[in-house]
């Protein structure tokens, strides 16, 4: 029997090796920047279409009960009130809370969020939600006369300049902290009266995505549903 054998065939060199990995590494290198940024924008759209339903879901709320719901302050996941709107504001707020997202049946989280699995937790992107008082007080229902209560909410760009103005000022201000997790500017601060909030495009030193509702957009809701006068 004739035993045929090759002997140009012969397998790849250490060498050789060491030149494909070494391509394969440059090649994914230059594409993981583009594949990281494709992500980011994946989140930022879906977080703006997840706030889009929050503001529908606060007119919707406004126009069912007649008023805005407070924020969530409960911390224990095994309160029956967590995630649900505390039964009143604060008079004397200490500081802003959370989006009640079972109240108002929306995502629990922004797009970059971590659902929390005890009670000692981060809220790693929960909504922040802060809401005119004279807005949310269910023995007072919003009338066409209901007015700004000392919470005085404002908005302002980075460079300080006012973005809303002080005869209609915002209701209802819910935001995401952002890819970055924290909050950032000038929502880090807290004032129990004439709260001053920060809304811009995402920068450096600030990527937050804040919306408010104003109190012509809530009536004009209100009275298309023949909620008001």
């Amino acid at each position: 029997m004739i035993k045929l054998t090759n002997t140009n065939v012969r397998g790849f060199s250490l060498l050789e090796m060491a030149i494909v990995l070494t391509i394969v590494g440059l090649l994914l290198a230059g594409l993981l920047p583009t594949l990281s940024s494709q992500i980011e924008q994946q989140r930022r759209a879906e977080t703006n279409k997840q706030l889009n339903e929050i503001r529908d879901a606060l007119y919707g709320y406004a126009i069912i009960n007649g008023y805005l719901p407070c924020p969530t302050t409960t911390t224990d996941l095994a309160n029956a009130n967590y995630g649900n709107a505390d039964a009143t504001c604060s008079t004397n707020p200490a500081a802003e809370g959370y989006l009640p997202w079972k109240t108002l049946g929306v995502a629990e989280t922004d797009a970059w969020g971590i659902k929390r699995g005890s009670a000692g937790a981060s809220w790693v992107g929960y909504w922040r939600y802060r809401v005119d008082r004279n807005f949310a007080d269910p023995a007072n229902k919003i009338t066409l006369g209901t007015g700004f209560s000392a919470d005085a909410l404002s908005i302002r760009d980075t460079a300080g300049n006012s973005i809303t103005s002080t005869s209609e000022r915002p209701i209802a201000i819910v935001y995401s902290t952002g890819p970055n997790l924290v909050v950032d500017g000038q929502n880090a601060s807290f004032e129990a009266t004439s709260g001053i909030y920060q809304s811009d495009v995402p920068g450096p030193t600030f990527d937050d995505i804040l919306i408010w509702i104003a109190r012509p957009q809530l009536f004009n809701r209100m009275v298309t549903a023949g909620k008001l006068p």
